[in-house]
């Protein structure tokens, strides 16, 4: 391996390659140039040999989790999503009327959802942000969270989301939100 860096590092000194004045500035300049290059090389083999590591089977076999929103109408959608994604990108990909604004930055309460309680007290309790943002919201409940910070788990599945009857500000000219 040194010999071959040290090829590499004499090849790119040569001057039909690059033309330095010197071949002082040559080694000054390129000899950097052949160990960043060794450097990159190994940390891409150490890095592809870890990340292979990292991985566990429940990680790449994610479940589908299908859960209902039911819109301020009464009107019920089926949403089947990856274990990990957020209920308002859910929404968002089944066209459920959630409108989401700060997608998903937990800066307002347009994606406020109403949860069961038994699916309530299963999940982490609100960051701070979370409640501040809440705090704001149309029709706020006891069981109220923001859909841009409930992941889902297959603990979720069949689950029921209401949606309320209104929210702060939806958009003004009667818009529905789209997945991008």
């Amino acid at each position: 391996m040194l010999r071959s860096l040290s090829r590499t590092a004499s090849s790119l000194r040569s001057p039909t390659r690059i033309s330095l004045r010197s071949s002082r500035a040559a080694s000054t300049y390129l000899a950097p140039v052949a160990t960043y290059k060794y450097k990159v090389h190994q940390s891409q083999r150490l890095w592809s040999s870890q990340q292979v590591s990292r991985f566990s089977t429940s990680t790449l076999l994610s479940k589908d989790v299908t859960v209902t929103f039911i819109e301020p109408d009464g009107n019920e959608i089926q949403a089947t999503g990856e274990e990990g994604t957020n209920l308002m990108e859910l929404a968002h990909e089944n066209d459920v009327d959630l409108e989401g604004a700060c997608e998903g930055a937990c800066a307002c309460s347009t994606c406020h959802v109403i949860l069961d309680d038994n699916v309530f007290d299963s999940l982490p309790e609100p960051t701070d942000e979370e409640n501040d943002m809440l705090d704001l919201a149309f029709g706020l409940t006891d069981t109220s969270r923001l859909g841009c910070q409930v992941l889902l788990t297959p603990d979720m599945e069949g689950m029921r989301i209401k949606l309320p009857s209104a929210t702060r500000n939806f958009y003004v000219d009667g818009a529905k939100p789209s997945h991008h």
